[in-house]
Parts: C-alpha cells; sequence; structure tokens
C-alpha cells in the first residue's frame, strides 16, 4: 500500500459566479468526483494524481496527494496543477459574459439561469467520457458513477488509499481488450453495455490509428499538454454545427454503443465541441414545454427531431449551444428543484462591470458583483433522477437505479475583479 500525505491548501482565485463545483462536478458531465462525507470536499485522480477540491465564495483551494517526499528545493519540478485545473474546468472562458449572451438571446434562459451560475463544461479526457456515456445509457446519475467506479477498481492504475478509500486513475482502452473484459463487467452488473465497452475498447486500441480519439478534438480544445493546432478553428459556424463537429460525430458514431446523444455528450464534454447537443427525452421535454416543440412534424423524438432541437438550441445560443443547454438541464433536474423554488421568494443578480486597462490595450478589467444559490446536501430523494441518458435511436432495457443527491440553497454575494486578455474575452 502507498503511504503518502496530501500537501498544503493552495488556491486559484475564481467566484462561485464563475465556477460552483458542487453544481457543476453533480449534474452528470463526470461520474468520478467523490465527495467526502460530512464535508464539503471533492476528491479524484486527473492525470496520474488524487486532487481534493473545495470552494468558497472567491476562492477555488486544491491540494494534492503525495506518495513520495517532495524534490529537493535545488531541483524543484514545477507544479502544473493549476493549469490543470484551468484546462479541466474551462476557465479561461469568461462565464458571466457567457450568461449574459445567453440571456439576452433567450427570455427562458434569462428566467432560469441566474439560480444556476457557476456550471462549467469539464474539458475532460475523451476516452473517459465515451466509455462513461455508454454507461449511461438508460441509466441514472448514481448507478452511472458506481459503474465507472467499478471500471476504475477493476482496470484503473491504483494511485493511493485516503481515509479507508482506494482512489484508482481510468483505465486506457488496451486495459479493457481482454477476452475475459466483456464477462467479468456483466458479473459486475454493466448488463449489455459490457458488450459495447469491451467492443469499443478494442476497436479504439487495435482497428484506429493510434491518437485516432484525439484526431477528433476541436483544435482550439485540444487535450491537457498539447498545443492548440496552428489556425485550427474547426471550421465556420453553421445551424448544424461546424465542419469538424460533424466529422468528430459521425466518426463516432462508427463506434459500439454510440448513438446520436452518446456521440454529442462526448463531442461536447470530452472533444470540446461547444455547439453539440446532447438530446434525449429529457431535453426533449424541455424542448416541447419552453421552444414550442412536439406540435406539426416534430410530435415525437425521432432522428429529424433530434436534429431539429439540436438546430434550434445552435441557431439561438451559437457555438456554445451545449454549454447553454447543460445549464437549462440542470435547473431541471430534480435534485437542484428547490433553487428554483426558492428563487420565487429571493431575487439573484449578477452585475458586471468591464473597464479598459488605459495602460495596457491588451488587457481588460472585469468586475463581477454576484447574489448566488449555492448547493448543499439534504436527504436523497425516494424517485430516481434521470440524467442525459436514453439514446433516442438505440433503445436497451431499463435497469433500475436512483440518484442519491439532492439539493437546498443557501445565498452568497461575492465581488471579484480580475485581468484577462481581450482574446478570452468572449
Amino acid at each position: 500500500m502507498t503511504a503518502g500525505a496530501f500537501s498544503e491548501w493552495r488556491k486559484l482565485p475564481v467566484s462561485l459566479s464563475e465556477l460552483c463545483i458542487n453544481t457543476t462536478l453533480r449534474c452528470g458531465q463526470s461520474f468520478r468526483w467523490h465527495n467526502v462525507p460530512d464535508s464539503d470536499e471533492w476528491r479524484c485522480v486527473l492525470h496520474g494524481r488524487l486532487l481534493s477540491l473545495k470552494q468558497d465564495p472567491t476562492n477555488l483551494y486544491y491540494r494534492t496527494y503525495l506518495t513520495s517526499p517532495p524534490p529537493a528545493p535545488s531541483n524543484p519540478k514545477p507544479d502544473d496543477t493549476p493549469s490543470l485545473l484551468t484546462h479541466y474546468f474551462n476557465l479561461s472562458s469568461n462565464l458571466t459574459t457567457l450568461y449574459a449572451q445567453w440571456s439576452s438571446s433567450d427570455p427562458n434562459f434569462r428566467k432560469k439561469a441566474p439560480q444556476f451560475t457557476g456550471i462549467r463544461i469539464l474539458r475532460q479526457d475523451a476516452w473517459e467520457a465515451l466509455v462513461s456515456f455508454i454507461c449511461s445509457s438508460n441509466n441514472n446519475i448514481a448507478r452511472i458513477s458506481q459503474m465507472v467506479e467499478k471500471l476504475c477498481v477493476h482496470y484503473g492504475p491504483f494511485v493511493a488509499s485516503v481515509g479507508g478509500r482506494a482512489y484508482h486513475d481510468f483505465p486506457g482502452p488496451e486495459a479493457l481488450t481482454g477476452a475475459d473484459v466483456e464477462g467479468r463487467l456483466r458479473e459486475l452488473g454493466f448488463g449489455y453495455r459490457a458488450k459495447y465497452i469491451y467492443q469499443t475498447a478494442v476497436i479504439v486500441a487495435e482497428k484506429r490509428e493510434k491518437g485516432w480519439l484525439g484526431s477528433l478534438a476541436n483544435p482550439e480544445f485540444p487535450a491537457f499538454g498539447e498545443s492548440p493546432a496552428d489556425g485550427g478553428d474547426g471550421g465556420e459556424m453553421e445551424d448544424a454545427g461546424r465542419e469538424g463537429y460533424r466529422r468528430a460525430h459521425e466518426g463516432l458514431l462508427e463506434l459500439q454503443g454510440v448513438g446520436p446523444k452518446v456521440a454529442d455528450c462526448v463531442c461536447l464534454m470530452g472533444l470540446g465541441w461547444g455547439e453539440s447537443v446532447p438530446v434525449d427525452t429529457h431535453v426533449w421535454q424541455i424542448a416541447q414545454r419552453d421552444y414550442k416543440f412536439g406540435k406539426g412534424s416534430h410530435k415525437s423524438l425521432t432522428k429529424a427531431t433530434y436534429d431539429a432541437v439540436g438546430n434550434h438550441f445552435r441557431k439561438l445560443w451559437g457555438k456554445d449551444a451545449g454549454w447553454a443547454h447543460s445549464v437549462l438541464f440542470t435547473a431541471d433536474l430534480k435534485s437542484f428543484s428547490d433553487r428554483l423554488a426558492t428563487s420565487k421568494k429571493s431575487a439573484v443578480k449578477v452585475d458586471v462591470d468591464v473597464k479598459e486597462e488605459p495602460t495596457d490595450g491588451s488587457q481588460v478589467k472585469v468586475e463581477t458583483k454576484v447574489t448566488t444559490a449555492v448547493a448543499v446536501k439534504r436527504e436523497a430523494p425516494e424517485d430516481g433522477v434521470k440524467s442525459e441518458l436514453e439514446d433516442v435511436v438505440k433503445t436497451e432495457p431499463k435497469d433500475e437505479g436512483e440518484e442519491d443527491v439532492g439539493a437546498v440553497v443557501k445565498a452568497s454575494q461575492t465581488r471579484t475583479t480580475r485581468r484577462m486578455s481581450k482574446r478570452l474575452k468572449r
């Protein structure tokens, strides 16, 4: 057993209006973050290291589990954890500005979003996102998390054991190509998904060129540690998305267990295509209720309707339509329903003051004052709550399960001032 200890807490200045980990890590994007019992601390293994996070209204605090003594001062190894967190949480984008843009074009977003500030689209490893969302078919957040945990424990590299819990990294495709993998996964409760995971692992590891999955990524948002492609932007934005997004989506559909919804989840959360809009039955209900779908030629969720919903949201919100869609998806989850109930009694305001910096034409000064809703745990509801789960094309037998987390609301107010490059101001 590897012995070690956590480093001291360090902080990354970021307000709750720009990132709320208690919402972002629970809304069906990533399924490996562990909320330490009776605390506001979250832990996960990313890129081979065990990270622990917590947050207050003005800072994100992080620490890393160290399994060996730190290097001597004469030969220190640079700590790239801040860069990793900035990448993973997509912090280069000004979220308050994005919310303002989406609100100006969509009254429904303007009504719902103030109670759900700080939701970011994670930039996850593409392979992890692919396997996780294959697990999501006809499933719910709690049970997907259990499956992903089993994959890590049985096939992923061990990293550390803390507080009686073993932490593993996510297994690569090669680890899931053994002849006994499918049978073992069935024994572990994966059902029909076991075949899809095994077959997709074989395709990616043995039947595609090395780096094929990463080649589908948005060139503006490469994997952590890689540089953006020169002059790459994925193509001109259209109602159906950029050419690069459409090519990535089509490539993913060639894999086992991947239909349009799973492909869109991977494009959005693993490959950096912000215009990707995953549409499941839950999102279809939002489209019917709030955007007048469900009439004429779009009475049911067919392939044509799936495309029409995505195209409508892309036209409405632009190249980050998937991000805006995820905010409304989260707002519609039962586990966060108390926020909307609370909003009827108290207003939530977001005020932004952007000032030009006279001494440096390449910088702007952004001041944000936010009164925002912050979720804390309550007793779990008895009814199951589904994430973006049911694929519109491939229908499989359903499994039972329940989501395990609810939320109540506290209000907090923050004011943050920071400098940012004009090229990042959106």
